[in-house]
């Protein structure tokens, strides 16, 4: 109908603004609630039966709305001329809703291609930035060779620390690639570094629990040995000589690893942790929004005197 077919502009007014909001909020239900609750799940039959059934009570209310409106008693008694009222008002206002999804897909196309070239950018300068981190390694890791033969046969806790740190060198240069490793490989990193530590850090109580269930499956390289450095680097300093404590528990249970570091402090560092106070520690939490979006859960609390750091990553 034409605004000149309505009794009065007042009328025609009345009318135009009820079929706007009456499209205006089925295309929000659709594109927010029903895209992504059924459709981008593949739940493509439940999205079409609710579609269909929300656009066809919608188009009766509208239509029982509009014939009191105008005064037009066969719209509100649809079943009459039930023909005239399917293509005058239902399969118009099923296109319509149709048309305005579509707009939201096609938009959703364009972000998430977008947010895939950023992502790929992202990753291939963080792939960069370690070719890069790995010169000054290389260097090191040559020049350790000779050190290690200038100490004295004797002097057997300097040679096994040095050791310890050629093969953590060793492990950065040749087996950590950009790709996943092995979840024990990574594991005899992060006891090497505790060896290292331990050695020396005076007055230090060191746990390192792994489950059993830890083997068969890799992860992103390096992305655990931040966690435990700041452990290290944020101890207290106990005046009475109490000695320091670091715990650290690794498990896998339901497809899930579980990586928690607590360390005794002085609850000085939770501020400096939680606002990116050191590169290592914003590069983990960068890095695991680029390799396990939606897969991980990082949570910082401190409490009665411990620090406590806890990772939750789903395995693929």
């Amino acid at each position: 109908m034409r605004y000149q077919d309505y009794h009065s502009p007042r009328t025609a007014l009345t009318v135009t603004v009820i079929k706007l909001l009456d499209l205006a909020l089925l295309i929000y239900i659709a594109n927010y609630i029903l895209v992504p609750k059924f459709l981008y799940r593949k739940k493509y039959f439940l999205f079409a039966l609710v579609f269909i059934s929300m656009v066809a009570v919608s188009s009766i209310i509208k239509m029982q709305i509009l014939g009191r409106v105008t005064h037009t008693p066969q719209l509100i008694n649809w079943t009459v001329d039930f023909k005239t009222r399917l293509y005058d008002n239902i399969i118009p206002h099923f296109f319509l809703v149709i048309a305005g999804v579509a707009v939201k897909l096609i938009a959703d196309y364009f972000r998430m291609q977008n947010r895939l070239v950023e992502i790929a950018k992202e990753k291939a300068e963080t792939e960069l930035n370690f070719l890069k981190s790995q010169i000054n390694p290389h260097f090191l890791f040559n020049s350790l060779n000779s050190v290690y033969f200038l100490i004295d046969k004797n002097n057997t806790e300097a040679r096994q620390a040095l050791h310890k740190f050629s093969d953590m060198l060793r492990y950065q240069l040749y087996e950590v690639k950009g790709e996943e490793i092995s979840i024990e490989k990574e594991i005899g990193y992060l006891k090497d570094y505790i060896g290292l530590q331990k050695l020396r850090t005076e007055n230090i109580s060191v746990q390192f629990n792994v489950d059993e269930g830890m083997k068969s499956f890799c992860i992103e390289p390096l992305l655990l040995i931040p966690l435990v450095e700041n452990s290290f680097k944020h101890l207290s300093h106990f005046a009475n000589g109490k000695q320091n404590e670091i715990r650290i528990d690794l498990s896998k249970q339901n497809g899930e690893m579980s990586f928690q570091v607590r360390n005794t402090t002085e609850g000085r560092h939770v501020h400096e942790f939680s606002n990116d106070g050191g590169i290592g520690l914003t590069n983990v939490k960068r890095r695991l929004e680029l390799l396990y979006p939606q897969k991980h859960k990082l949570t910082i609390s401190e409490k009665e005197g411990w620090f406590d750091v806890q990772l939750n990553i789903k395995l693929n």
